[in-house]
């Protein structure tokens, strides 16, 4: 009867090994994968390498690593484990597999790079298991949206359901500007508020509301009106913006600071039973004012005060600008960079609209002059082509 060591010498004789030497030169071409336990990867990896415990190997790996062409080179703690795993590999179809010789033990005496890596702890594993089954965020992204820093301007229509989803999903700090307090006249539509919270201020209604949801998210409030004075320095450090403002200076004021300070901006807009949202990312899609270059006529642009707005329509849309802010954080996807989505809620039907960059535009033009933050009070009255129903971060 063959034995352990007969079955392992037979296992490397169909596979192919690598030094840790010759691994390393491989960095750059080669996905590594870690098939150690959870406890042996906390305490220590090599850099980006893709971690699936031998045990979930032939479950996980073709969702983690579609492509069977892709090199790989595979890693234990010795090197046993690794030559089962890369066996397995071959059995799977994966044509450019290598065991490395020593595992991540000679790896790491041979003094090579390696990290102790950011984890999950099992609180967070148990709440957030349905991202993790998702090869295209896995772990790793999971701990990009615990590092990210996410600013909402408006807690009202719009920033509600995205706060609400952003929180859920685990984006690590959420900034939230607001100066107004809730309304009973709100309750239709901002869902982060209630009726025990009515005369608060909505930046501390907001971040009641957020903090029990979930307790990793820290909810920094600015209950402060944006303006040219403090605009730059309430975005700042923040990876993305989500635009629920409901004013056309408040637009113009955010797009010349977002393209300073290169940082994207999910814009939504609602009107009636009609909303809209797209993305814009500085220098690659065009900016607020390629969209729009002067505000309409106040008369061709009521509020929705003026004209109502239906108050599930802000849910709808606030939760596409959630989506599409988790897209940019996590690198996912097609994001709205150059295309507007329109909703109608009546017709039940989504359009999108190519947005080309304007290369005469004013702000973001190849030729466009420096960009000098200032207000915009005097362009027009407080209403929006499409507006939120009760931001009020302006």
């Amino acid at each position: 009867m063959p034995g352990f060591r007969d079955l392992l010498g037979a296992t490397k004789q169909r596979i192919r090994e690598i030094d840790p030497a010759s691994a390393e030169a491989r960095l750059s071409d080669a996905t590594f994968l870690d098939v150690r336990e959870q406890d042996e990867y906390e305490q220590g990896t090599i850099p980006d390498a893709l971690f699936i415990p031998r045990g979930h190997l032939e479950a996980q790996i073709e969702n983690r690593l579609p492509d069977k062409d892709q090199p790989i080179v595979v890693y234990c703690a010795g090197g046993v484990r690794s030559a089962f795993a890369a066996d397995t590999l071959q059995d799977l179809g994966y044509t450019d597999v290598q065991s490395m010789v020593g595992g991540f033990g000679r790896w790491k005496n041979e003094g090579r790079d390696w990290i102790t890596p950011a984890v999950l702890n099992p609180e967070q594993r148990n709440r957030y298991g349905r991202h993790l089954l998702l090869p295209e965020v896995g772990e790793a992204g999971q701990q990009r949206l615990l590092e990210s820093k996410v600013l909402l301007l408006g807690a009202g229509g719009l920033g509600s359901p995205a706060a609400l989803y952003l929180a859920a999903a685990g984006v690590g700090t959420l900034g939230i500007v607001d100066m107004d307090v809730v309304d009973a006249s709100n309750l239709q539509r901002q869902i982060l508020h209630n009726v025990d919270r009515i005369g608060e201020r909505k930046v501390d209604s907001a971040k009641k509301t957020l903090t029990e949801l979930n307790p990793d998210v820290d909810v920094v409030t600015y209950d402060v009106r944006l303006g040219a004075d403090n605009v730059l320095e309430v975005i700042d450090g923040y990876d993305v913006v989500v635009d629920g403002t409901d004013n056309f200076p408040t637009r113009y004021l955010l797009n010349d600071a977002s393209l300073l300070q290169r940082i994207p901006v999910v814009h939504g807009s609602i009107f009636r039973f009609e909303g809209q949202a797209t993305v814009f990312k500085p220098y690659e899609g065009p900016c607020y004012r390629c969209l729009l270059p002067e505000p309409p006529p106040p008369e061709l642009a009521p509020s929705c005060a003026e004209a109502g707005v239906l108050g599930v329509l802000p849910g709808i849309i606030g939760s596409i600008q959630a989506l599409e802010t988790i897209k940019l954080l996590l690198d996912l996807g097609d994001p709205l960079i150059g295309r507007l989505l329109a909703y109608d809620a009546l017709e039940e039907s989504f359009r999108t609209f190519k947005v080309r960059r304007d290369p005469a535009c004013p702000t973001c033009g190849a030729d466009a002059p420096p960009i000098v933050i200032a207000e915009y009070d005097d362009l027009c009255l407080p209403h929006a082509t499409l507006v939120d129903a009760g931001a009020s971060a302006h």
